[in-house]
C-alpha cells in the first residue's frame, strides 16, 4: 500500500539528531573533487598468499588494490557523489574492482554496524544492479528500490534513516532506460492487481515530458529528487547545511553509464 506524504509524517522527525558533515558544498549537477584528509582511504594490503599484511585506521578497511572508497570514510557530499560516478566509470568501461575485495572480511567488519557513504533510490528493475553499477561492495551504498524509483512515505523514512542515522552524504535518485513503470504510465492501459497504483506517482513526469519514454524517465527522476528534498524536513535541513546532496540521475542499460541530470 502506498501511503500519502503528509506533514504529520515529518513532524515526528524534526528533532532527530543529525551527524556533522563535510565542508564541501555545491548546487550544480556535477560534483567537485574535494580535498580529503588522510582518513578518506585506509587500506589493508594482501600478501601474495592472500593473508592480511596490515591495516591503517580503525574506522574501516579497504581490501586489495581497488581504489573504491571505504564505506566508513568521512567524505563530503561532493566527494561522495564523485565516488559514485568514479565507480560507474569503472563499471561502464569494464574496469570494475569491487570483485577483488575479500567479502568475508567485509562481512565481518559490517556485522555490528553500517556506515554507507551514499544512498541510491532506484527502480526495482532487475537490470539495474545498484552496487554493480557503481562498483561498490558490502556496506558502501544504502539502497532503496521501488518500481519507477518513486518517493513514498516509506522511501522517505528509509532515506532519512540513511542520512540522519547512518551518515550518508549523497542521495542519488536514479531513473533508467526502458523503464517498465514509466512505459506503463504512458500507455495507461488496464493492468492486473495494484500495478496501476504506480501511475499517479509517475504521471507528473509524463505530463511534463510527453510520451517519449527517455524524456519521461529523466523527468521522473528529477521530479522525485525534488519531492524528496521538499517532503522531508530532515533531508531538507541536511541539504541546507551542505551536509547532504540529493541529485537526480539516469542509467542507460545498454552502455552501463550513469548521467547526472540538471
Amino acid at each position: 500500500m502506498i501511503l500519502p506524504l503528509d506533514s504529520s509524517y515529518e513532524d515526528g522527525r524534526r528533532n532527530r539528531e543529525t551527524p556533522s558533515g563535510g565542508s564541501c558544498s555545491g548546487e550544480g549537477s556535477e560534483p567537485r573533487i574535494c580535498e580529503q584528509g588522510p582518513s578518506r582511504r585506509q587500506f589493508i594490503r594482501l600478501t601474495a598468499g592472500g593473508a592480511v599484511a596490515g591495516a591503517i585506521g580503525a574506522a574501516g578497511v579497504q581490501l586489495g588494490t581497488s581504489n573504491a572508497v571505504l564505506a566508513q570514510s568521512k567524505l563530503s557530499p561532493d566527494a561522495a557523489l564523485q565516488e559514485l560516478m568514479e565507480g560507474n566509470r569503472r563499471f561502464s568501461t569494464n574496469g570494475a574492482t569491487a570483485h577483488e575485495k575479500d567479502l568475508a572480511i567485509l562481512r565481518k567488519n559490517t556485522i555490528e554496524k553500517q556506515e554507507p557513504f551514499a544512498a541510491v533510490l532506484s527502480c526495482a528493475d532487475s537490470r539495474v544492479p545498484v552496487e554493480l553499477v557503481f562498483d561498490q561492495s558490502i556496506g558502501q551504498i544504502f539502497v532503496t528500490r521501488i518500481a519507477g524509483n518513486m518517493v513514498t512515505s516509506e522511501i522517505i523514512a528509509s532515506l532519512e534513516y540513511g542520512a540522519a542515522v547512518l551518515g550518508t552524504k549523497a542521495i542519488l535518485v536514479m531513473g533508467h532506460s526502458n523503464c517498465g513503470a514509466v512505459k506503463a504510465t504512458i500507455q495507461a492501459k488496464g493492468v492486473p492487481g495494484q500495478i496501476s497504483a504506480l501511475y499517479p506517482h509517475i504521471q507528473p513526469a509524463v505530463d511534463q515530458a510527453g510520451p517519449n519514454l527517455e524524456a519521461a524517465s529523466k523527468a521522473n527522476a528529477k521530479i522525485q529528487a525534488a519531492l524528496l528534498r521538499q517532503a522531508s524536513t530532515v533531508i531538507a535541513d541536511l541539504v541546507k547545511k551542505s551536509e547532504l546532496r540529493v541529485v537526480a540521475a539516469y542509467y542507460d542499460i545498454a552502455s552501463g553509464s550513469v548521467t547526472l541530470l540538471n
